[in-house]
C-alpha cells in the first residue's frame, strides 16, 4: 500500500509537517541517508501564491523545518521558471525570507551545469539535457495544486519540467509521454502538493481556489492522483498518470492507496476547467 497524508488546516507551515510526520516512516531512509536534498517547488511566473498558480513559501517553510529539525542540513531550494527571472519568483513568493531563516541555499536551475540523462525503455525521450542539481540530490517536489490546459493537471511529477534546460521542448505533441519518461529519471522521493490556495481554470489563470491543504506521500504517482481527485478529475483521465504507473513509477489506484487525515470525500471539488482543456490534455 501506498500511503498518502491529506492534512487541512489553518497554518500552511504546521499542516505541512503534521502531514509529513503522518508518512514518517516512510521517511526514516530518506533522513537516515542524510543524502542532499533539492525541495523543488512551481514558479512558472512571479505571481503571489494566493493567486494560486505558484508555490507556498509557507509550505516549503514546512518541508525545510521538518528536515532540519531531524538533521538534514544540506538542502537547497531550487527552480528554472519557464515565464519569469526565477530569483524574482522567489522574493515576490516570500521563498527568499525562508532561506534566510533556514540557512537554505536558493538555485536558479534555469543558471545551472546542464547534463544528459537517457530516461530508460522511453516512451518518447531517448535523451534529454537537465539540471545536475536535480541529478545529484534527493528531489522534494512542492507543486501546486492546479489543473493544466494540455497535461490536465500540474502537480508533482510535471514539476520536473522545470529543472529541464529546454521547456519549451516538451511540448511537441508528446507532452504526457515525456512528462513520464522524465520522471523516470528525475523520480521525486518526496512529494508534498501545496493546496493552500489552489489554482482552477488552467494554470496560469489566476483563478484561486482557498482549499488549505498539504498533500504529501513517498510515491510520486498516487501524490498526483489524490490531487487529481481533490480536484474532481478522475486520475485515469491523466495520461502521464497511466504512463508512470505502467513504467513502475507509483500506483494510482485508489485500492492499492491509504489516504491519512482528511477524507477525499470531505475536501474534493470539482474544479473548473478552461473549455478546452479536455480536448487539449489528449493531444
Amino acid at each position: 500500500m501506498s500511503k498518502v497524508a491529506l492534512f487541512r488546516g489553518s497554518d500552511p507551515v504546521e499542516v505541512t509537517i503534521g502531514a509529513l510526520k503522518a508518512i514518517e516512516d516512510d521517511l526514516r531512509h530518506l533522513i537516515a541517508s542524510n543524502k542532499p536534498i533539492l525541495v523543488k517547488p512551481n514558479y512558472i511566473t512571479a505571481d503571489h501564491p494566493s493567486t494560486g498558480v505558484t508555490t507556498d513559501a509557507r509550505v516549503i517553510e514546512g518541508v525545510v523545518r521538518f528536515f532540519k529539525e531531524r538533521g538534514v542540513n544540506n538542502i537547497v531550494i531550487g527552480e528554472g521558471s519557464g515565464l519569469a527571472d526565477t530569483f524574482e519568483a522567489f522574493r515576490v513568493a516570500g521563498v527568499d525570507e525562508v532561506a534566510k531563516r533556514w540557512g537554505v541555499r536558493l538555485v536558479d536551475l534555469n543558471r545551472d551545469e546542464f547534463v544528459e540523462v537517457h530516461p530508460p525503455n522511453p516512451l518518447a525521450l531517448k535523451r534529454v539535457r537537465v539540471a545536475k542539481t536535480a541529478v545529484e540530490r534527493t528531489i522534494v517536489s512542492v507543486p501546486k495544486l492546479k489543473v493544466h490546459r494540455l497535461a490536465t493537471v500540474t502537480l508533482g511529477l510535471k514539476n520536473m519540467m522545470g529543472a529541464l534546460e529546454s521547456k519549451g521542448s516538451f511540448h511537441n505533441g508528446r507532452l504526457h509521454e515525456n512528462i513520464a519518461d522524465l520522471a523516470s529519471v528525475l523520480r521525486p522521493s518526496l512529494t508534498v502538493i501545496d493546496g493552500i490556495v489552489a489554482g482552477e481554470v488552467h494554470e496560469t489563470s489566476k483563478c484561486p481556489v482557498e482549499m488549505g491543504l498539504v498533500i504529501a506521500s513517498t510515491d510520486p504517482v498516487a501524490a498526483d492522483a489524490v490531487g487529481a481527485l481533490v480536484m474532481g478529475i478522475d486520475p485515469r483521465e491523466v495520461r502521464h498518470l497511466v504512463l508512470a504507473e505502467r513504467k513502475g513509477l507509483g500506483t494510482l489506484r485508489l485500492e492499492d492507496i491509504e489516504i491519512v487525515g482528511e477524507p477525499i470525500e470531505r475536501i474534493a471539488r470539482k474544479f473548473r476547467r478552461s473549455p478546452i482543456s479536455k480536448l487539449l490534455s489528449w493531444f
